[in-house]
């Protein structure tokens, strides 16, 4: 079977659709009929750009999303105020370049509220709309194959802190319980299901710099729990988990290692294993899964970022199979997907990579793997 292109989820957004998204976030007055005409006219056009790129598993972009995370506090009850911000520990660590970033309009602006009350769904009138225009649009655009990404609990917790549930188990807790029924309804409408994890490498030098390894890793596993007990009874066939260190631009001197975070990545009851292999930080990491192949079960398929997402280098589609024959090596054509690396769109309104610039991307992402698939 040859291998197919999909991407991490999240791409632009023309300047309508976010300046619409941020009247709604800063409680400004807006139109919703024009809103919601505005997003399923986006949805549809990025659609269609994914398909001219070559991309056969696609999805809506995120396009009505204010973030990949935070959506969440419009969606549930329980979010309130404002949650502490921390900066990751390598920006930290170079604190002109933090300075130049934050002076530069590089850090994204939005609200991340704490929890401060009862975790519980409002309804899913919002999700069942993105679903509809995702389907509308792939079939309008003959895509066979889309899905569609949903926060982890971990995530969740990460980005919106806990002032409310006695511990961060209980907040977990919660949060699975909560995330289930949307989880549910995105497999059930035919799509792929990803689950943005990046709390179990992120999170490490974000959150939870001052721990150990070790440490750290035992809350990585609680997060995996519950995200597994969300996702209980649903085909792992159906599911993707997407893991990263953060999609910016920066020195990422205190990275987790792929090799220590590995066993716990492979514990989420998913087939499809998301991850970056392009940025300068982790382009060798694909030798864990050379190195460690008898670990990964047979029903994982692997989806490596052959595409950076911080940077308008459009990589060459030589470099692109070349980095998909190493995977192709490791488990089998038929168990490799190509990726980017993270999204292009990860918060509306930001993004390091010009749109025109994403999209030559991902047709370079089609053109090797479709070199790839010539030399199996």
């Amino acid at each position: 079977m040859p291998i197919k292109v999909t991407h991490v989820g999240s791409l632009p957004r023309t300047q309508e659709t976010v300046d619409m998204i941020f009247a709604r976030e800063q409680g400004q007055p807006y139109d919703a009929d024009a809103f919601a005409a505005q997003m399923t006219a986006a949805c549809v056009d990025t659609v269609r750009r994914q398909v001219e790129a070559g991309t056969q598993i696609v999805s809506d972009g995120e396009t009505s999303k204010i973030s990949y995370a935070t959506y969440v506090k419009d969606r549930y009850t329980g979010f309130s105020g404002d949650s502490p911000r921390n900066a990751p520990a390598d920006l930290k660590r170079f604190p002109s370049f933090l300075k130049r970033l934050a002076e530069g309009g590089g850090t994204p602006q939005y609200a991340r509220p704490m929890c401060t009350g009862e975790v519980r769904s409002k309804g899913q009138d919002e999700l069942l709309t993105d679903i509809a225009n995702l389907k509308a649009a792939m079939a309008q655009h003959g895509a066979a194959e889309g899905f569609m990404n949903a926060a982890s609990p971990g995530v969740i917790s990460l980005f919106l802190q806990n002032d409310f549930y006695p511990t961060r188990d209980a907040y977990l807790a919660a949060l699975s319980d909560a995330m289930r029924a949307e989880y549910q309804t995105i497999v059930e409408a035919g799509l792929y299901l990803q689950l943005d994890c990046p709390d179990l490498a992120l999170s490490r030098h974000m959150l939870f710099a001052d721990l150990s390894d070790a440490e750290f890793l035992k809350i990585a596993a609680a997060h995996v729990e519950a995200l597994n007990a969300a996702i209980a009874g649903l085909d792992p066939s159906r599911i993707r988990v997407h893991i990263c260190w953060g999609n910016y631009e920066g020195p990422h001197v205190c990275d987790i290692d792929m090799d220590t975070v590995f066993s716990t990545f492979l514990g989420a009851n998913a087939s499809q294993l998301l991850f970056e292999t392009s940025n300068p930080r982790h382009a060798h990491e694909w030798q864990v899964f050379r190195d460690r192949a008898a670990e990964i079960p047979d029903d994982k398929v692997l989806v490596p970022g052959v595409i950076d997402s911080t940077s308008n280098f459009v990589e060459h589609p030589e470099v692109v199979a070349e980095r998909l024959g190493r995977f192709v090596d490791i488990v089998g054509a038929d168990r490799v997907i190509a990726s980017s690396d993270c999204g292009f769109g990860t918060f509306a309104g930001f993004g390091a990579v010009d749109p025109d610039i994403a999209y030559a991307k991902l047709g370079a992402l089609a053109e090797g793997t479709a070199l790839a698939n010539a030399r199996l």
